[in-house]
């Protein structure tokens, strides 16, 4: 699957097959059971994602809500986008460093983990970097990454 068109999370679900549905269910679980108060899962951007709320932080750079997390099967592979991981590099020395003790290999890009199979990737590790960044501290990074622009 490329970019989804469903307009909620349970439409997206339903769309992919049983065995790919089976493992973002899986990490959505884990998502969910993690993240911190005060950010929205909705679908945005062809995936489930899990935001600021336009309500609490409208001025954004592009009028989207902030992304924190986002979800995916994508054509060839499942993605999980962790932005704290992309904005704090302590973050992502944690996230490879869990990768390599659960003797995982990490595709991974800027925020984004690539994985084939659900066996690929530690969700322990993907549920302690979801709660590891609360809304505040997210939007504070945001602002500091925007100098000159509040």
């Amino acid at each position: 699957m490329a970019r989804s068109k469903a307009k909620t999370v349970a439409a997206y679900l339903k769309e992919l097959p049983a065995e790919r549905r089976e493992v973002i269910a899986a990490v959505r679980k884990t998502i969910l059971s993690n993240l911190p108060a005060g950010y929205e899962e909705r679908m945005n951007w062809g995936m489930i994602s899990y935001e600021v709320p336009l309500s609490r932080y409208p001025k954004t750079y592009n009028g989207q809500p902030l992304s924190y997390v986002a979800l995916a099967a994508q054509k060839n592979y499942y993605a999980v986008y962790l932005m704290s991981v992309y904005e704090d590099s302590k973050e992502e020395t944690s996230l490879r460093a869990a990768f390599e003790k659960a003797g995982k290999k990490l595709d991974m890009g800027k925020c984004c983990v690539r994985f084939r199979r659900l066996e690929d990737v530690p969700l322990a590790a993907i549920g302690k970097i979801v709660a590891g960044t609360s809304l505040e501290e997210h939007l504070a990074r945001y602002e500091a990454s925007r100098p000159g622009r509040k």
